[in-house]
């Protein structure tokens, strides 16, 4: 069985979905104007990831290889209905500005990557690990880039006034300047990745 703590550590750093893998770009985009839509995105992301995961895993030996997506995807739906009608019962306000993209996490391929790579090839804990902490790692690349888009574009943190006294960047609030700070990111993750791997070598 793979290790639960090798599992944790790669999917939030090492080959995190984001700046790694390269998935999950296009909700990234759309919805990390705001940290308290990032979070709420991130860790509805995480729930259905860990929970389709998990499932898919459970009844992988039950499902016939030629419609295995149809399954995965079936099962991905149902968790994603769930969140759906949670936000619109408990957080109509956010559910609105989220918009399509509560609906759009069935096609995130985040969710179906680690359904297919990972959780139909191992036992439903190591699955469920998995699919949580590949949820976690997203979670936190939105809120990382939510975090410098909010305070250029509001001047704010989670919506509370931060009391700068600077005019608020409009192109920090629009979906290019997410693409740029993912850019960013990107970059020095991947310079990190390299410094570390030469500095292992050189071990």
């Amino acid at each position: 069985m793979v290790e639960l703590k090798v599992i944790a550590k790669t999917n939030v750093t090492k080959e995190n979905q984001i700046l790694r893998q390269i998935l999950g770009i296009c909700s990234a985009l759309a919805v990390t104007n705001l940290m308290t839509n990032s979070l709420v995105m991130g860790v509805g992301v995480t729930f259905v990831t860990a929970l389709s995961s998990f499932t898919i895993s459970l009844i992988n030996q039950l499902i016939p290889q030629r419609i295995r997506m149809l399954i995965q995807t079936f099962v991905i739906a149902f968790y994603v209905i769930l969140v759906h009608l949670f936000l619109q019962t408990f957080l109509p306000s956010i559910s609105k500005q989220l918009g399509p993209y509560v609906g759009l996490i069935i096609t995130n391929c985040i969710i179906m990557g680690r359904a297919e790579a990972f959780a139909a090839k191992n036992p439903p804990l190591p699955a469920l690990v998995d699919g949580f902490f590949a949820g976690v790692g997203y979670l936190l690349v939105l809120l990382a880039i939510s975090f410098v888009r909010e305070i250029l574009g509001f001047g704010t943190i989670f919506g509370f006034s931060l009391g700068l006294n600077f005019t608020p960047w409009t192109l920090m609030v629009m979906p290019p300047a997410a693409f740029f700070v993912i850019s960013i990111l990107i970059w020095i993750t991947s310079a990190w990745a390299i410094k570390a791997e030469e500095k292992g070598r050189r071990a």
